[in-house]
């Protein structure tokens, strides 16, 4: 008989996962839910408690009807199951190097290829659309310069909704050039300018806070807390909501942060391709026209 499930289970995301692999807390998270969810899965199918599991209960047919029941039965997406499984690999393949006994199982799960979907259809909004957005942003009122200045952010430098929430007074440079450092995927920075009226916003945002502690959250909330990534979330969907309905773009969409991203306004001022995709972190590119937005002045310079 193997040893129980639990250790093995709880070390390959507590241990193993942040000091070999790096992974950052949210990754951990998604891989410890993964777990959850997997466990409970094995746990109806054996009849037995979670907390009497043994590794041979973890099975290659149970993965596979794990898998199987995430799409048919939660109606998940191919890219959550995918994602899920990668999170089965690694536990897999750390059973792997634990228990020799569990080799066979842990080869054959190893096996279990990703499923193949679609890309996704890329949005992006409109130069109307951008113009009416900020025309509409209110001018008073207890977020509205919050408010004004994430979107500018969001849209001057593509950034991800994570690192928006993530973003910190130290992060910013107003002198001699305005700029950010973002922290992005895989643990990478990089260094992005920032347009006269977007670092203008921020200044003021930031006076208005009346701190100079370098870990104060630049986007905070009423009770000076960070904007989660929900909460920059909703307050994009509150400002364009009020122009979704007007927009002349075909076809019905929602506007989300990640829009923003879509439509890189830096693409074609410099002809720099592969500096672009390092100062938006962006793993491919697709070339499109720059927007203009009134007031805001872009760099002459590369970026």
């Amino acid at each position: 008989m193997l040893q129980p499930s639990g250790p093995s289970s709880t070390a390959s995301f507590s241990t193993t996962s942040p000091r070999q692999k790096g992974l950052r807390a949210s990754s951990i998270r998604s891989y410890r839910d993964t777990l959850r969810l997997f466990l409970i899965s094995v746990a109806e199918s054996t009849k037995q408690r979670i907390s009497e599991l043994r590794l041979e209960h973890l099975t290659f047919e149970r993965v596979l009807g794990f898998l199987h029941d995430l799409e048919q039965v939660r109606h998940n997406g191919v890219s959550t199951r995918n994602q899920r499984l990668a999170a089965l690999h690694t536990f897999f393949e750390y059973v792997a190097w634990q228990v020799p006994e569990m080799l066979r199982v842990c080869e054959q799960v190893a096996a279990i290829p990703t499923k193949r979907m679609p890309l996704p259809e890329t949005r992006f909004m409109t130069r109307d659309e951008i113009q009416l957005l900020f025309d509409r942003l209110p001018e008073n009122g207890r977020f509205a310069l919050r408010d004004r200045a994430l979107l500018l952010f969001l849209y001057n430098t593509g950034a991800r909704v994570q690192e928006a929430a993530d973003l910190r007074r130290e992060h910013l440079t107003f002198e001699p050039s305005p700029s950010v450092r973002l922290h992005g995927k895989g643990g990478k920075w990089r260094t992005c300018p920032l347009w006269e009226q977007t670092a203008r916003a921020l200044g003021q945002l930031l006076k208005e806070q009346g701190t100079h502690d370098p870990q104060v959250p630049v986007f905070s909330s009423a009770r000076g807390e960070p904007l989660t990534r929900f909460g920059i979330y909703k307050r994009v969907r509150k400002h364009a909501a009020l122009i979704e309905q007007e927009s002349t773009a075909p076809g019905a969409r929602r506007i989300t942060p990640h829009v923003f991203r879509h439509y890189v306004p830096f693409l074609t001022m410099s002809g720099n391709v592969k500096t672009t995709a390092e100062t938006f972190g962006h793993c491919w590119l697709s070339l499109a026209e720059p927007i203009r937005v009134p007031d805001i002045v872009f760099p002459a310079r590369d970026c």
